[in-house]
């Protein structure tokens, strides 16, 4: 018998089982992944070489886990990840609300149980999803959540309020034998975190005055913006000592790493319309995020999250899907026009430090601009399109924007070979509403590197010379 089919603990005795605890269970299984080079959490990007080693090391230790960082920076998602080194399933006690060990039960219910049935006592087989427990910690959440509380229904039915089974546990307990996570810390009252100290550290937690053994088998782990965490002496100190190890996340740190996560969580844009978007306008997007981690006019305190990223991308596939609509065009292809749309889903996710009325879209402009000349610089040079600047100078002008379609930014071209190298050199198929977004990224770069000049109104933009 192996011993997932085992529904008593004398089966369960007789497949050789042996009992571990929940660190020691996610070391075998992550040195395990590290044996046969497998990945430890996959779907995690651009932490390879600097979170997730920290992370390793810490499992290994057996040590609870604290994650620093700012907004955006996947540390929820890097606390639920970490079901991923748990076994499929683990034998529990039948009905039992905190998941004891068939071999050493810790509540009443479970001890009165194998009491009274000894080895014939049944077992349940409990999946590695449902012991992941979670807890935004707010002001207001109480030991009631966390730990438990006296049920007043069970000391109705007649029970002593001194007798264990009149508590109706929380959280914690719930999570025993597995991971609990607790989003935010900082967040938790002085009085709660005592009270969660206490069942980390002595195992024993007061409930309206009955005091409660409960050596519980958890792996901790907590999130906090530094600033929180480290400048305002929100935590108490013992229970920051009780994490053994701190692991610094950050964001992407490569352009690359921000649109393979731009790719990975954007909602798709749907069948109805073909959706093209280049390789250079993805980099913009993922510019646009950069330099406002960089800007002196954003709060970097508060962090600008790779969310940011992920909803500008979204919103640029939408416009260009809008106008491609309207126009009756049959590919979707975003251009630099559609940036004037990502203020919708830039603004509620960055702070910026200029409070005069009207900055705020004049510093995302100029962030905007910066991002599309960084990308332009990255592919060209403004020396390679004099033939472009030319046909200005003979008196040639062009307004781009919602109601242009890509015929008309085509007919400044004499021939059509002659932006043939711009999409070559761009991975751009030859097809005109592509050759239209090359086309508004070359002569956006030339406006921007001095050699156009450019009238905006109205939401329309006219190049000329």
């Amino acid at each position: 018998m192996s011993s997932t089919e085992a529904r008593t603990i004398a089966e369960l005795r007789a497949s050789g089982h042996q009992r571990e605890s929940v660190k020691q269970e996610m070391r075998r299984n992550l040195l395990a992944r590290l044996r046969e080079r497998r990945p430890i959490f996959p779907g995690i990007i651009g932490y390879e070489e600097t979170v997730i080693p920290q992370v390793a090391n810490a499992v290994i230790s057996g040590h609870d886990l604290i994650f620093l960082g700012e907004r955006g920076q996947a540390k929820s998602r890097l606390m639920r990840a970490m079901t991923e080194l748990l076994d499929p399933e683990v034998p529990v006690m039948a009905a039992c609300e905190i998941n004891d060990h068939p071999f050493a039960p810790i509540c009443k219910h479970c001890r009165d149980e194998v009491a009274a049935k000894g080895d014939e006592a049944e077992i349940e087989w409990l999946p590695r999803e449902r012991r992941y427990g979670e807890k935004l910690a707010t002001p207001d959440t109480s030991i009631a959540d966390l730990i438990g509380e006296v049920d007043p229904i069970r000391v109705a039915e007649g029970r002593y309020l001194a007798d264990e089974l009149t508590i109706h546990y929380g959280l914690v307990p719930r999570t025993n034998r597995g991971i609990f996570g607790i989003n935010e810390l900082p967040d938790l009252a002085e009085r709660i975190q005592v009270g969660l100290l206490n069942i980390m550290e002595e195992n024993d937690v007061q409930i309206r005055g009955y005091r409660l053994r409960l050596p519980l088998d958890l792996f901790v782990l907590a999130s906090a913006n530094p600033e929180d965490y480290t400048s305002r002496g929100r935590i108490i100190t013992p229970l920051k000592d009780r994490f053994g190890s701190q692991v610094r996340t950050h964001y992407p740190l490569t352009v690359p790493e921000e649109i393979e996560i731009m790719e990975a969580e954007r909602t798709p844009p749907g069948a109805e319309v073909e959706v093209l978007v280049p390789a250079f306008m993805k980099e913009i997007v993922a510019e646009i995020t950069h330099h406002s981690r960089r800007s002196p006019h954003i709060s970097q305190s508060s962090g600008v999250s790779v969310r940011m990223s992920i909803g500008n991308y979204e919103n640029l596939i939408s416009n260009a899907i809008r106008r491609s609509v309207r126009l009756g065009e049959s590919l979707a292809v975003p251009r630099v026009s559609d940036l004037q749309y990502l203020v919708a889903s830039t603004a509620g996710r960055v702070e910026v430090e200029a409070l005069d009325e009207g900055k705020e879209e004049q510093v995302l402009t100029r962030i905007q601009r910066s991002a599309v000349n960084a990308v332009f610089g990255r592919h060209f040079t403004a020396g390679q399109f004099e033939w472009l600047v030319q046909r200005f100078e003979e008196g040639a002008s062009l307004e781009v924007g919602e109601a242009t379609p890509a015929s008309a930014y085509l007919k400044l071209l004499k021939d059509p070979s002659e932006l043939q190298a711009a999409t070559k050199r761009l991975g751009v198929p030859e097809r005109p509403e592509a050759q239209a977004s090359v086309l508004e990224l070359v002569l956006e770069g030339l406006h921007l590197n001095k050699r156009l000049n450019k009238d905006e109104m109205d939401g329309k933009v006219l190049y000329r010379r």
